[in-house]
């Protein structure tokens, strides 16, 4: 039996042998990028931000500075003030310029200042045409001559006026470096003046300077405590039609006898605009010294019983 079966087993043909082969299912989704151990070059900096990267230069004066309105020293009623409140345009207005201040940060203006040193613009090298220029609006403050109450649209009408806008140090030094060649040589002209308003809002720095008003009388030349203001006024809504953006630096405008601003300049001068605002300067008292000899007279503002 044993011889029987081996013999079976070799005449039956073996299978050939099958091989399973195992495909997994073909995935789509995309895979994750296996990261290089090799070390990557930093990001370059934003824009503004690196210490190579150059700030966005200064473009000049873009629009007039000023109100339209024509200024007046005439107190307003309670019942115009209440007008005024119930006016949608004016409403309007001071709406989005709360809302703008709201978004800024209580160092806005110092960390502004790191930016061209806080400045916004480059002042024109021409005047600005008598038709589009708007006007100074009126402010009104303390004289350091004497403590009597002054204001602006009173001191400069009828005058050629080179006038500052101060708060700090710094904005002094601001407007000593724009007046100072012009002050030197017009300061003799019967028609030139130079005005300088110091703009306390904050109460507490308000008081700060009245109670050193003795010092800055010692600091400020003797011939110039006539036209130094020292103002409180409230210019929350006139900033921005100013141009003063930033409390830290100093303004410096040039106003005609209308009481116009016919230039500004603001923050650390440049040669150029230093020698733009006398010129502008010469410009403006060769043309007042004209209208005088033709007996030519600008209609004096609308004044009241106070500032």
């Amino acid at each position: 039996m044993l011889a029987i079966r081996n013999s079976l087993l070799r005449q039956r043909p073996l299978a050939p042998a099958r091989r399973h082969l195992h495909v997994s299912p073909i995935v789509w989704a995309e895979q994750p990028e296996r990261k290089s151990l090799a070390p990557q070059p930093e990001a370059s900096a934003s824009a503004g931000q690196g210490p190579s990267a150059k700030e966005p230069e200064l473009g000049p004066l873009g629009r007039p500075l000023g109100v339209r309105e024509r200024p007046t020293t005439i107190v307003k009623t309670k019942t115009q003030r209440m007008k005024e409140m119930m006016d949608n345009d004016v409403l309007t207005v001071q709406r989005r310029h709360l809302v703008k201040e709201a978004t800024k940060g209580y160092f806005h203006d110092l960390n502004m200042t790191r930016r061209h040193g806080g400045k916004t613009w480059i002042a024109p090298k021409v005047l600005i045409r008598d038709d589009k220029s708007l006007y100074l609006p009126n402010v009104s403050g303390k004289s350091l001559l004497d403590k009597s109450t002054k204001n602006t649209t009173e001191i400069c009408f009828g005058k050629i006026t080179v006038l500052a806008m101060l708060s700090t140090r710094m904005s002094e030094m601001h407007a000593q470096g724009f007046v100072e060649p012009t002050h030197n040589r017009f300061s003799s002209h019967p028609q030139y003046q130079y005005v300088q308003v110091n703009l306390q809002e904050n109460l507490l720095k308000a008081f700060l300077v009245n109670l050193f008003l003795g010092k800055l009388r010692q600091h400020i030349p003797p011939e110039l405590h006539e036209n130094y203001l020292v103002s409180t006024q409230n210019m929350e809504y006139v900033r921005e039609a100013m141009g003063m953006t930033n409390s830290k630096v100093g303004y410096v405008y040039l106003i005609d006898e209308n009481l116009r601003i016919r230039w500004a300049g603001c923050a650390d001068p440049e040669p150029e605009e230093i020698q733009a605002l006398e010129s502008c300067t010469g410009v403006l008292l060769k043309r007042l010294e004209r209208k005088v000899g033709f007996g030519q007279q600008s209609t004096p503002p609308v004044t009241g019983g106070g500032p």
